[in-house]
């Protein structure tokens, strides 16, 4: 129920023939652009390709007492960076399900690293400087993608046939961040939605 009252997928846009992919476009409630929204594409009755690798450096870098970037899609089983980029030292944790770890008090140009071998969310913080917070969406799909400034996410080479998408934001007004809807991904053509993510207040 929470899936779909607070995620609206409309209809599908218009799009070219003879593309290929799923195309979904995000918005906030008031209409802007929506960035690092995570979308993941899951196949039902046949195989889902496990990710190989994406397209975003395996680091979370500590600057400007920041995690940057402040939202990674991270290949379930990848190891990624912690460096630590700042002045001052920090003190890297995760209390989430997927992964709990600790990585304490360390300086600049010192670095950690951790794996991450079970898929959802998780949430890092700094025990030092509390308004620190980043999330790592670790996946077991090879189709997902990140938004970019258009809020726009395109992923390519999903085979055809009934499927899954999960959209996910950290600020995302639903239970654990996140819904899914079921589509129907054709054998040629391009899959396009526009999706409204209704946000908590920040």
């Amino acid at each position: 129920m929470i899936a779909r009252t607070l995620f609206l997928p409309t209809i599908a846009l218009a799009c070219p023939a003879g593309a290929a992919g799923v195309v979904i476009d995000l918005r906030d409630a008031r209409g802007a652009p929506l960035t690092d929204v995570v979308v993941t594409v899951h196949a039902t009755g046949r195989p889902t390709p496990r990710p190989e690798g994406l397209p975003w450096g395996a680091q979370v870098v500590q600057r400007n007492i920041q995690f940057q970037p402040a939202v990674m899609l991270v290949p379930v089983g990848a190891t990624v960076g912690f460096p630590n980029q700042d002045a001052v030292r920090h003190h890297v944790y995760s209390f989430s399900k997927p992964k709990r770890f600790e990585l304490k008090l360390y300086g600049r140009e010192a670095a950690r690293t951790v794996t991450f071998d079970k898929p959802g969310t998780v949430t890092l913080g700094c025990n030092i400087h509390d308004r620190m917070r980043g999330f790592l969406r670790v996946v077991d799909t090879a189709w997902a993608g990140k938004s970019d400034a258009r809020g726009r996410v395109a992923i390519d080479g999903v085979t055809p046939g009934a499927a899954t998408i999960t959209v996910w934001h950290g600020a995302a007004r639903a239970k654990g961040q996140e819904a899914s809807f079921a589509v129907v991904v054709p054998a040629s053509g391009e899959l396009a939605r526009a999706i409204t993510v209704p946000l908590r207040d920040r």
